[in-house]
């Protein structure tokens, strides 16, 4: 963890949802140097107290005027207030790290995984976006691929918890289960199914092309994160009964060969990716064991002889820390490190671009 300087001015957008919650925790817990932390959400959420490293804070309204002065603001709102908000406070002079999709595939706004692209940080123009959180424990173990086997192909299946939908997921979850223990009937009313003892290959809306947005989303910004614009990429993205953490089942097609344990070594050698790998005694990651922490867990390394040149293994990871809120945190400490918070230019930012969250 790098040594920061004097303390900033942090702001927290959407800080009463799930990933703001657990941004506030990781600020406190990687000691990030807040001088003044502001906590923002919608308006019938200001006055709302929130309690963090022993501090009670108000929550304020979100609104233009509330970044002035604020360094870094860490956006979790979703992709119609980052687009209304964001260019409002970096036109202030706060440098924003934004969890939604507004931004994400903007030419001149930077997507960055910590381990994987930190220097993009350098360009910024006031905006940095946080990726999706299943690309997020993609791209560090692709990236490893990447530099030394290379990658002609990638088949991705997803394996998402609730909670990347957020509070009101979680709670119809456990709703269900319950529902399930009394033999009463499970009412859906986030997904459009009962996700309860179940599974749902729909996340997201479904696009022209067949691909849900969120699947969508893992192909075009791993492109953009491992700068590989013509990357050969498919993803199925699946909801499944899990409350906190997303796995992976990845199938890689390489330039050139790469043994399981030579892929294990390059997998191991990234920062924040840990290798589980011994299937004789039932080691391998699993959701449970991945929640509350802020690494990648990699297994079930293997050959995939159906082409050639193939690789398959399953990844793991906490979707509230790594995939959101502690990869915005690194992202964070690596702009304070470099003295990249200020953005180099103040060019106008459109506030139409990009969509969804």
């Amino acid at each position: 963890m790098p040594v920061l300087p004097h303390p900033l001015t942090v702001a927290v957008v959407g800080a009463t949802g799930v990933v703001g919650r657990t941004m506030i925790k990781v600020l406190a817990e990687r000691r990030f140097p807040v001088g003044e932390l502001r906590l923002l959400a919608s308006g019938r959420s200001a006055g709302m107290t929130i309690s963090a490293g022993g501090v009670t804070y108000t929550v304020d309204e979100a609104t233009p005027e509330a970044f002035e002065g604020v360094d870094i603001a860490l956006f979790s709102a979703g992709g119609d207030v980052s687009r209304q908000l964001a260019p409002a406070a970096a036109g202030r002079g706060a440098t924003v790290i934004d969890n939604s999709n507004a931004w994400r595939m903007e030419a001149n706004v930077p997507l960055i995984v910590s381990q994987v692209n930190p220097d993009d940080g350098e360009w910024h123009e006031g905006i940095i976006a946080n990726p999706n959180c299943s690309t997020m424990q993609l791209v560090p173990v692709l990236m490893a691929l990447r530099d030394t086997a290379g990658i002609e192909r990638v088949v991705v299946d997803t394996y998402q918890s609730v909670s990347g939908t957020g509070a009101e997921a979680i709670a119809e979850l456990e709703t269900q289960i319950r529902a399930h223990v009394a033999g009463e009937p499970k009412v859906a009313s986030v997904y459009a199914h009962a996700i309860a003892f179940n599974v749902i290959p729909e996340i997201d809306v479904f696009l022209d092309n067949g691909y849900t947005r969120e699947e969508w989303k893992v192909v075009t910004e791993s492109r953009k994160i491992l700068h590989l614009p013509n990357l050969r990429l498919s993803c199925t993205a699946v909801r499944v009964p899990v409350f906190v953490s997303h796995s992976e089942a990845v199938h890689v097609e390489t330039t050139r060969p790469i043994s399981p344990e030579d892929a294990r070594k390059a997998f191991a050698a990234v920062p924040g990716v840990i290798v589980m790998d011994d299937v004789s005694a039932h080691v391998y990651p699993i959701a449970t064991q991945a929640a509350g922490h802020d690494e990648i867990y990699v297994g079930r390394v293997r050959t995939d002889p159906s082409v050639e040149r193939g690789l398959a293994f399953w990844v793991v990871s906490d979707n509230l820390r790594k995939g959101a809120a502690t990869n915005a945190v690194e992202i964070a400490e690596s702009l304070v490190e470099h003295g990249w918070v200020k953005a180099r230019s103040r060019r106008t930012i459109s506030s139409g671009a990009g969509a969804g969250s």
